[in-house]
C-alpha cells in the first residue's frame, strides 16, 4: 500500500516495469553492436577506407560513423563465432525473462493493491497522487476498526503501521547498533567507521530478509524456529 501510493498508483508502476525491461534490452544489445559491429580501425582513422584510391598511410579524412558500422551478415557473423558472447547472450535472455515473469506477478499484485484502494479506501488509482500518505493513513487505521484487517490488534496507530514499512531497515540498524554485522573498520586517523557497500547490502538482505533460507517466512513475521531461544545455536551454525 506504502509503495503504491509512493509511486503514484498503477500506471506509473507498470510503466516503470516495462521501461526497466526495456532499458535492459537496450543495453545489452547496444553493447554487443559496440562489441561485435563497429570497425574500430576504420572509426580511430588508422585503417584507410576502400572509398578511394589506396593509401600507403592511414587515411586522416574525416570519418562518419556510417563507415565505421558493419554490415549485418558481417556482424553476425562475429556475433556467431564468439562462443564467450553466445553464452552471455543466453544468460542475458534467460534473466530477461526471468525478470518478465517477475514483472507479470507483480502487475497482479498491483491491481489488487489499486482494487484494495478504491474498493476498501474509497481512493480512486487515478486519483492516489492528490491524497497525502497521511490520509491514506487515517483511512486505513478507519477501515481496521471496522473490518479488522489485522487481526491480532484491535485498533492500527500510525506507530504499527511505520514498524511493517521498515521492518527490514529497523532490523538492519539494531544490527549495526549491536555490532552484529561486519561493518566497521578502523581507519588511521579517522577512527572507527560504518561502511556498507550496495553489493554487501543486497547480499545481506538476501541472507536474512527475503533470500530462500532467510530468516522471514514472509514480509513481515519471522520463522516460528527462529523464534525458539533453544534453537539459536543450531540456527546461527546454518547462517
Amino acid at each position: 500500500i506504502y509503495h503504491f501510493h509512493q509511486k503514484n498508483g498503477f500506471a506509473c508502476m507498470m510503466l516503470s516495469d516495462v521501461f526497466e525491461l526495456g532499458q535492459f534490452l537496450f543495453v545489452v544489445a547496444f553493447t554487443t553492436f559496440l562489441l561485435c559491429c563497429v570497425d574500430y580501425d576504420v572509426l580511430f582513422a588508422n585503417r584507410p577506407l576502400n572509398r578511394s584510391r589506396a593509401a600507403t598511410v592511414p587515411d586522416r579524412a574525416k570519418v562518419s560513423l556510417p563507415d565505421a558500422v558493419l554490415p549485418a551478415p558481417q556482424c553476425a557473423r562475429r556475433i556467431g563465432a564468439s562462443g564467450w558472447l553466445i553464452f552471455l547472450l543466453v544468460m542475458a535472455g534467460g534473466f530477461w525473462l526471468y525478470r518478465l515473469g517477475k514483472v507479470l506477478c507483480r502487475l497482479l499484485g498491483y491491481w489488487e493493491i489499486r482494487a484494495f484502494y478504491a474498493k476498501a479506501l474509497g481512493i480512486p488509482s487515478e486519483g492516489v497522487r492528490s491524497y497525502s500518505w497521511q490520509e491514506v493513513q487515517a483511512r486505513l487505521m478507519a477501515l481496521q476498526r471496522r473490518q479488522q484487517l489485522c487481526v491480532h490488534r484491535r485498533e492500527l496507530t500510525e506507530l504499527d503501521i511505520h514498524h511493517r514499512i521498515l521492518r527490514f531497515q529497523n532490523y538492519t540498524v539494531a544490527m549495526v547498533n549491536k555490532a552484529l554485522l561486519p561493518l566497521r573498520f578502523r581507519l588511521p586517523l579517522l577512527g572507527t567507521l560504518v561502511f556498507l557497500t550496495r553489493g554487501l547490502q543486497y547480499n545481506l538482505e538476501l541472507l536474512l530478509f527475503w533470500g530462500p533460507a532467510a530468516l522471514f517466512q514472509n514480509k513481515w513475521s519471522l520463522r516460528p524456529q527462529c523464534k525458539r531461544a533453544g534453537a539459536r545455536r543450531e540456527l546461527a551454525r546454518r547462517l
